[in-house]
């Protein structure tokens, strides 16, 4: 469950001598010094999570969303802390999907608590960046919020250049000669496009609380990298709806090219059964056997016939190909 848990203090990651799961002694150690403690967990199960939150003071509610893990992106207040949620994203090339996580925060003066669902958006590579800039971690718990924030956003955006090239290989697709069956993967795209909007959208007013620094818990001064962070999600959130718009216009001119083919598929139709009907209707006629008939006892009427039938055949074959019929 527990991932990994440090203390911090002065901008940079102390020793402790006590294990991870205790709780109450990793407190003690960063209060003894205005330093912070950093709690990472993957997947707690109820109970686990219970004991982090009587040991931290969590509330309740925020417990409950942080171990469902299917909640929106968000930002709540509560007495003595904050509780965040932001979605993971994070894409699988061979089945053309879209993949979702969680990951919920728990801030307060003196702790941040990282609960993690899925294996979207790893957070070693934010610890170690954090630990690798005193400057940054003398924000304390906000500059933990920022450094998460800022892995997510940036996963978005490798989700979404993925989803890019989908798209530009589907309207490849449906404006090449060939025939091809688009839909399925263009309604898969839409598909994966309205998940990455669920995990987006929603997260744009809590950045931008932040990024204004008018969110209790989070230091003024943190508000630029907040900023940052905004920047960077209105971006993915701009090419999220230019790709849902041109997604919806190749899908419309697929439609558009199976009833061009469809037309072009019946002109082809009607020009075979045109060519058959001549040479049988000529046929028809000279096969009733009325006594009467002109040139029934003709000895050149059968070749005659023949060469008619070939001829007018023919004849309409080349009108048909000039027209572009056949």
């Amino acid at each position: 469950m527990i991932v990994d848990s440090a203390v911090y203090k002065g901008g940079s990651r102390i020793a402790v001598d006590c294990p991870p799961h205790d709780y109450a002694a990793l407190r003690r150690s960063a209060t003894q010094g205005e330093g912070f403690v950093w709690l990472g967990l993957y997947q707690p199960s109820e109970t686990e999570l219970t004991e982090v939150a009587e040991a931290f003071g969590l509330h309740a509610l925020a417990v409950e969303d942080a171990v469902k893990a299917h909640q929106r992106p968000k930002v709540d207040l509560y007495d003595d802390h904050l509780f965040l949620i932001l979605k993971t994203l994070w894409y699988v090339d061979e089945d053309d999907a879209v993949e979702t996580g969680e990951i919920s925060l728990f801030v307060g003066g003196d702790f941040v608590i990282t609960v993690r669902h899925g294996r979207g958006s790893q957070l070693q590579d934010a610890r170690h960046r954090l630990e690798r800039s005193s400057t940054l971690l003398t924000h304390g718990p906000s500059a933990v919020v920022y450094a998460v924030s800022d892995v997510v956003v940036d996963a978005y955006t490798e989700v979404v250049v993925a989803l890019e090239e989908d798209v530009d290989e589907v309207e490849e697709s449906v404006f090449s000669p060939e025939r091809t069956r688009d839909s399925a993967r263009i309604y898969a795209l839409k598909r994966e496009i309205a998940e990455v909007r669920r995990a987006v959208l929603p997260l744009r007013e809590p950045m931008r609380r932040l990024a204004a620094g008018t969110v209790p818990g989070v230091r003024g001064e943190a508000a630029p990298f907040f900023r940052d962070v905004v920047d960077h999600l209105n971006q993915a959130a701009e090419i999220v709806d230019s790709l849902d718009g041109l997604l919806s216009t190749a899908f419309d001119a697929h439609l558009a090219s199976i009833s061009v083919q469809q037309n072009d598929d019946m002109r082809k139709i009607s020009a075979g059964a045109a060519i058959v009907v001549v040479p049988t209707l000529i046929a028809g006629i000279y096969g009733m056997n009325f006594d009467d008939m002109p040139e029934l006892h003709w000895s050149l009427g059968y070749p005659f016939a023949l060469l008619l039938m070939a001829g007018a055949s023919a004849a309409l074959w080349w009108l048909f190909k000039r027209a572009g019929w056949v």
